[in-house]
């Protein structure tokens, strides 16, 4: 019943439009101040592999997410550098334009997590929660947007490429 409403209702629509837009905003201007004032994820990773995040006996919880970080992001941290802040900029655009809005919502969670797994609790928590709605939501969440136009387009597209194959 809530799916229901979630993905079907126009005032559901109007909602998560709201929600879009607190979102894609928070992700943007984060992207932004990466981009425009410069960005080195190196100390970042650097403390999250000196500080993992730790359970109540004292034992690394996320040791899987630590080796990742010590074995393939510090060396590549020119890729991280890129991908971290226009990655950000990127997913607050789609979200506040309301375009490929589950996709862009979808890594909007991914890095949530990324963040949350190397120990940064701060606004995650709500961000993940208000993007679980949003992804859950699917179309509707783009409706008023221009999702409306993009995901009609793709469905169009695709539909002839599976009839004419």
């Amino acid at each position: 019943m809530f799916n229901h409403f979630l993905r079907e209702n126009k005032i559901s629509a109007a909602i998560l439009t709201i929600i879009r837009l607190y979102l894609g905003y928070a992700w943007f201007t984060a992207g932004f101040h990466k981009i425009t004032g410069g960005f080195d994820a190196s100390g970042y990773l650097k403390n999250a592999v000196a500080n993992p995040v730790k359970g109540p006996d004292g034992s690394m919880v996320y040791g899987w997410y630590v080796n990742f970080l010590e074995s393939f992001a510090l060396p590549n941290i020119d890729v991280f550098n890129f991908i971290v802040p226009w990655g950000e900029t990127l997913i607050g655009l789609g979200l506040m334009l309301g375009c490929l809005t589950t996709a862009a919502m979808f890594f909007g969670l991914v890095m949530n997590f990324s963040f949350f797994l190397a120990g940064t609790v701060s606004h995650n928590p709500t961000d993940i929660f208000l993007g679980f709605i949003i992804l859950t939501a699917g179309y509707n969440a783009g409706k008023y947007g221009l999702d409306y136009w993009v995901v009609a387009f793709i469905r169009k597209t695709v539909g002839k490429a599976k009839a004419t194959a």
